[in-house]
């Protein structure tokens, strides 16, 4: 992601930011475009190398180096204390970005009750978790941004997801609840929901040539969407220009949905 890429909010210069699942991916786009703002970011990963390379990497390209935590979202406890690593930045946390998940494919006979409490862990837990604590350290000044990370895969009816798509589909419900109650605090929840975004781990797993030829038909947009284009959503929902915005979800997938 370029500068010329992105619109400037003025207001995530400094702003103190938290971002889970960072180091690839849409994560690390997300964290590349907050980096890029002069935002004071936070990320965490379990890959602690593709973490402390991006940081690396963004030091030297922007000389804004975003803070990495080798941590596992599905761990309450470091979960907390990474948010708040964000939370001594600045002026405390401004804004919260659950992005971490794990669609691995599973087909139903496949699901014991340990492969459902993993992957509710990571996929919908750690969001509660993490807005949870969120909260608690933004409500005393009376703002902030927390940003949930859903998927077009229920509504698409993808195959070999079950409870990934039980967890995205639950986030609906769970941003629009956490949006009522926060919101008496000024404090905004929204979700984005990406469609197929062709990141290097979706294309060497999961994502043939033909799979591909076929998204891009079915889209309205006949182009490969990538990780940026959902980071310059997450952009516009951390700052205040979207500040009339609250209990949404924003939908990112080039009209393929």
């Amino acid at each position: 992601m370029s500068e010329l890429d992105s619109a400037r909010y003025a207001d995530l210069e400094g702003a103190a930011v938290f971002v889970s699942g960072g180091a690839s991916g849409i994560g690390a786009d997300i964290v590349e475009g907050f980096c890029r703002q002069g935002a004071a970011t936070v990320f965490v990963d379990l890959d602690a190398a593709a973490g402390e390379a991006l940081s690396e990497r963004l030091a030297a390209e922007t000389g804004n180096r975003p803070r990495f935590i080798a941590a596992d979202v599905t761990d309450d406890a470091a979960l907390r204390a990474a948010i708040d690593a964000a939370e001594a930045l600045g002026e405390g946390l401004a804004v919260l970005v659950n992005n971490a998940a794990n669609d691995r494919r599973h087909e139903v006979t496949e699901v014991d009750p340990a492969f459902w409490e993993r992957c509710v862990a990571v996929n919908l837990r750690h969001q509660f978790v993490a807005a949870q604590h969120a909260f608690d350290l933004m409500k005393g000044r009376g703002r902030g941004s927390i940003i949930n990370f859903g998927s077009v895969a229920p509504t698409l009816r993808v195959r070999d997801l079950s409870v990934y798509s039980t967890c995205k589909s639950a986030v609906r419900g769970l941003t629009r609840s956490l949006a009522r109650e926060f919101g008496d605090h000024g404090i905004r929840v929204n979700a984005i929901v990406p469609g197929c975004i062709l990141t290097e781990r979706q294309l060497r797993l999961w994502i043939s040539p033909e799979d591909e030829q076929r998204i891009l038909a079915e889209q309205c947009l006949h182009r490969r969407l990538v990780g940026r284009d959902v980071a310059q959503m997450a952009l516009f929902l951390a700052s205040e220009v979207s500040s009339g915005c609250s209990s949404q979800e924003f939908i990112v997938d080039g009209g393929l949905a």
